[in-house]
């Protein structure tokens, strides 16, 4: 908490300062209420002076106004501060996860991601208005209030600053307890998000097989979790408050039994001991704050938490410097190639060497999990390897920039994404200066002809995860989205997949007239059987590599691929 607010409150020094300022002018002036009180009682009523009550009765007013006022100068500082830090938080915690690499994002996970970029920094946001407005108040009044029972009286200051630091001890007691509580309620928080999230994006799957009872009591289970745990907390947290009560009650007990005798005696009179009953409401409000305030900054601890384990995660690929690709014969050289995701012991690419040519077809197949999608992944340098090296052009692909290397890699994903905005601007993502003659240009290659017959063209808006076209769509305007750049290499992940097969057809044959290299992982051997070199991968080894013929006399993994493809004939 404190390394976020070193951080970003520098930014709103102003505010920060000021706030809590005109705060503390106001709880001065609600300080003086009780005194004022006390003179009316005094030689106002006491007296029957009705001029006196109207002149204090005047002041009065002007106190709760000029505190008014203070109030909402304090106010404005706090939103202002609050939602500009909320702001720069949110900015910058987006900006470094686009910095992390997949690897790292995938361990996270996105409902992870997605909780702490909007509830955890949301209580950070609280905080900071908590911090400003009533951080500083609360303890003033209640030192105030001491103060002042020591003004009036020795021994009802005594009684007041005893009231005070039994409170006091009670409060960092709760809320000792309840900060490490938090942090599992958060966990539960992120469990709700995960399982709603995967019911929102697969309901269709949900409804289609009938799972709608059993997603539905998943749900209540995380949810009864987290409204138990969050219960446990709430419970504890709401003690202060109770206990609060008790203690201020003894404390007006002892103040009207000590003060009965000390007026009787002449030594205080009746407007003190209103005064010293009007203070310790006032020390029993603040501690009520002091409740809230411990609930809220309890969550803000767990959530800077949080925030800082994901500002401290670094990206672990190091670029290079060079800047500029200078094309070579060989595209691709993969020697002993390994790399194993974090937290598994197996490897997902275990020992695979092999060469691309410039200007190569290659396929790349394999059965479910065998490591086709990472091993594109790494060629793009996505992930970094474990073992082995690749040299990209000829040199070490670790010592490009990554800019050179986003450049000259053109990647269609296994699942297609697309913004929610124009088709033109899906397509211009990688580079806003690209021309709609290019755009066309790409469109034609991709067989997307349903945007060039389409009346809006490339104006026509896509739904968020473009939901307004079909599978088919989607990929030829991914497909489109990476050759508008016009890479020198096009990585196609399964990129093909929910096309029919006159468009496939039509599509291999316009990728084959352009002078790229083009690596496909696909489950179709009649995708790939007129490629250059063919790699089959079995549990992450490259089992074979070579043409269609070839592999059909020589790989038994290939060969049973192909007959279960063409059992039919």
């Amino acid at each position: 908490m404190i390394k976020l607010y070193r951080k970003y409150l520098k930014y709103y020094k102003k505010e920060v300062i000021l706030g809590p300022l005109f705060k503390l002018l106001e709880a001065i002036f609600e300080l003086i209420v009780p005194l004022i009180m006390a003179s009316i009682i005094d030689k106002g009523i006491n007296l029957n002076n009705t001029t006196y009550i109207f002149q204090m009765g005047g002041v009065l007013f002007l106190v709760a106004i000029v505190g008014f006022c203070s109030t909402l100068i304090c106010q404005y500082f706090a939103s202002k501060a609050s939602q500009g830090i909320g702001t720069k938080i949110r900015d910058d915690l987006f900006k470094h996860i686009e910095t992390l690499d997949f690897n790292q994002i995938t361990l996270f996970g996105t409902s992870k991601l997605l909780t702490r970029i909007n509830n955890d920094i949301n209580q950070v946001q609280l905080s900071v208005a908590m911090l400003i407005r009533l951080v500083i108040r609360a303890p003033f009044i209640v030192i105030g209030a001491i103060v002042m029972a020591f003004m009036i009286n020795l021994y009802a200051g005594l009684i007041f600053l005893l009231v005070g630091l039994l409170v006091l001890f009670s409060a960092l007691t709760i809320m000792y307890l309840t900060i490490p509580k938090n942090k599992v309620v958060q966990k539960d928080l992120e469990k709700v998000t995960t399982i709603a999230k995967e019911n929102l994006n697969g309901i269709r799957v949900v409804k289609a097989f009938n799972q709608e009872d059993y997603e539905n009591n998943r749900l209540q289970e995380a949810t009864k979790t987290l409204n138990k745990d969050a219960n446990r907390v709430a419970r504890i947290a709401a003690l202060l408050n109770p206990l609060a009560a008790i203690l201020i009650a003894i404390a007006i007990l002892a103040i009207l039994k000590l003060s009965g005798n000390l007026v009787f005696e002449g030594i205080i009179s009746q407007g003190d001991v209103t005064a010293l009953v009007n203070y310790l409401n006032q020390i029993l409000v603040a501690i009520f704050v002091v409740c809230n305030l411990i609930q809220i900054f309890g969550k803000a601890f767990s959530s800077a938490a949080r925030l800082n384990e994901l500002f401290d995660t670094k990206p672990q690929i190091e670029y290079g410097n060079i800047d500029i690709v200078e094309e070579q014969e060989i595209v691709y050289d993969v020697k002993n190639l390994s790399f194993s995701y974090e937290n598994t012991s197996k490897p997902s690419i275990d020992d695979v060497s092999f060469q691309i040519k410039q200007g190569d077809f290659v396929g790349i197949i394999g059965s479910t999990g065998s490591g086709k999608s990472t091993l594109l992944h790494l060629l793009a340098r996505y992930y970094e390897s474990s073992k082995g090296s690749i040299y990209f052009n000829g040199k070490d692909i670790a010592s490009y920039t990554k800019l050179a290397l986003n450049n000259n890699i053109g990647f269609v994903f296994q699942k297609t994404l697309l913004a929610n905005m124009s088709i033109r601007d899906n397509l211009k993502l990688k580079d806003k200066s690209l021309s709609d003659y290019k755009l066309y240009q790409a469109l034609e290659i991709a067989q997307a002809n349903f945007v060039l017959n389409d009346e809006e063209g490339l104006d026509k808006i896509i739904y968020q995860g473009g939901k307004n076209l079909s599978g088919g769509e989607r990929q030829r305007i991914s497909i489109a989205r990476a050759l508008a750049v016009k890479p020198q290499v096009l990585f196609l992940d399964d990129s093909l997949s929910a096309l029919d097969f006159k468009t496939d057809y039509n599509l291999r044959k316009a990728l084959n007239q352009l002078n790229i290299t083009i690596i496909l992982v696909t489950e179709r051997i009649n995708q790939i059987k007129d490629a250059n070199q063919i790699l089959v991968l079995d549990d992450g080894k490259l089992v074979a590599k070579g043409q269609h013929e070839v592999l059909l006399k020589t790989s038994k993994i290939y060969k049973e691929i192909y007959d279960s493809q063409n059992a039919e004939d």
